[in-house]
């Protein structure tokens, strides 16, 4: 048995590994997109080629197909600190709130955001950036109510910065015409078939949240995580994908349309009919035309953990999650490989699942299957954490 999969229980004692159940017999074949093959058919085989030509493609497929554009709308980010609190956490951290203020002609779309830096920490840290899809009461900046959804105390222990938005004041979560929140301030032209959905505006929302952060002396400018949840986790994966100042993007339990590759099929799995039916206002209108025929795709979700690469990806699975499709999430990894290999990373030490409980951690990527449900779980970041002291404190 591999000590590297080997669980420890009260007491001591090693238990066998368990893993993930294997697909069924008979689940239909699939062939996905070639990341490394430009549209013309010529393949991509220096980093240069990646960069300049061959990621602009994929980028502009998943504008074109999935998640829609965003409107080229001028527009200015200010910011205003509305709370200090240097002793906050019992004098472990200092907790600023700041408004995000975005204006655009003569319009204007506030975001609140909550940070906590350590104290203890010679500055500038690593810091974490929540996207929060669930209510406020889970990223409570006074910590009057605790949430393991947002684990301040225990990130800030550990010498890392955490922040926080709700994505709701970026956009609301309801299929209302996008008549409010950021598409309200941005949108000029009649909405086309590649307008951008909700799921966009939530990432545009992180990115502003970003302005911020990287102008803040205590924040480590180079060294800062997008994390989310669910529709959070598939906003922060297109987040790290449009914006390549997030140097860590960590998609947790995001399922369709996030990490899980959309021509695999298993049974017990959302679809790409099921989720634009259930919430319509996610994506671009063009990607409701491929529900039943993923395979006419131009892109799969693998190619876009690619284009987070050479940056650092990590992807959360939950074992009793199926409509999620673990194993779909991190095969989307396994196949953004030849992308990591080719810009200078090896990507995951292996190929095969881990065991229910154990991480796979590798050079510029990692991967975690934690029992239990759909969630996001002190267990959870504190894989994020060891993987983040992994990559960015292996130095003196």
């Amino acid at each position: 048995m591999s000590a590297g999969l080997c669980l420890l229980l009260a007491g001591g004692l090693v238990a066998e590994p368990v893993f993930f159940r294997p697909d069924p017999p008979g689940l239909p074949a699939y062939a996905l997109p070639d990341a490394l093959k430009l549209a013309d058919g010529t393949p991509v085989t220096t980093a240069d080629q990646w960069r300049a030509r061959r990621r602009r493609e994929v980028l502009e497929l998943f504008r074109q197909h999935v998640y829609g554009r965003v409107p080229a709308t001028p527009c200015t980010t200010n910011w205003r600190e509305t709370h200090r609190d240097e002793r906050a956490m019992g004098g472990a951290a200092t907790l600023k709130q700041v408004d995000v203020t975005v204006t655009a002609e003569g319009r204007a779309l506030t975001i609140r955001l909550a940070l906590f830096l350590p104290n203890a920490a010679k500055a500038p840290v690593p810091t974490f950036l929540l996207i929060c899809n669930r209510g406020v009461e889970n990223i409570d900046p006074t910590r009057v109510q605790r949430s393991e959804f947002w684990p301040a105390e225990e990130v800030v222990a550990r010498g890392y910065g955490i922040a926080a938005f709700f994505n709701g004041e970026v956009d609301p979560d309801k299929h209302d015409g996008f008549r409010d929140g950021a598409h309200a301030l941005l949108d000029r032209d009649p909405r086309g078939p590649d307008a951008w959905g909700t799921l966009a505006a939530w990432a545009w929302g992180a990115s502003r949240c970003l302005d911020y952060l990287v102008s803040d002396p205590g924040v480590d400018a180079r060294r800062v995580a997008v994390v989310g949840h669910s529709r959070g986790g598939k906003t922060a994966l297109w987040a790290g994908a449009e914006d390549e100042r997030f140097a860590l993007v960590i998609s947790n339990d995001s399922g369709c349309g996030g990490a899980a590759l959309n021509r695999r099929q298993p049974p017990g799995r959302e679809s790409v009919t099921r989720i634009n039916a259930s919430f319509p206002h996610w994506f671009c209108e063009r990607f409701k035309t491929y529900g039943g025929h993923e395979d006419q795709l131009p892109v799969d979700q693998h190619e876009l953990v690619a284009l987070v690469a050479p940056r650092l990806v990590y992807v959360a699975s939950a074992s009793e999650d199926l409509w999620a499709d673990p194993r779909g999430e991190f095969l989307s990894l396994v196949h953004a490989q030849p992308v990591y290999r080719l810009l200078g990373r090896q990507g995951l030490p292996r190929d095969e699942m881990p065991a229910i409980g154990a991480q796979l951690a590798g050079d510029g990527m990692g991967y975690h299957l934690r029992a239990g449900k759909h969630n996001l779980t002190l267990f959870d970041w504190q894989r994020y954490l060891d993987f983040a002291d992994r990559e960015w404190r292996r130095g003196p």
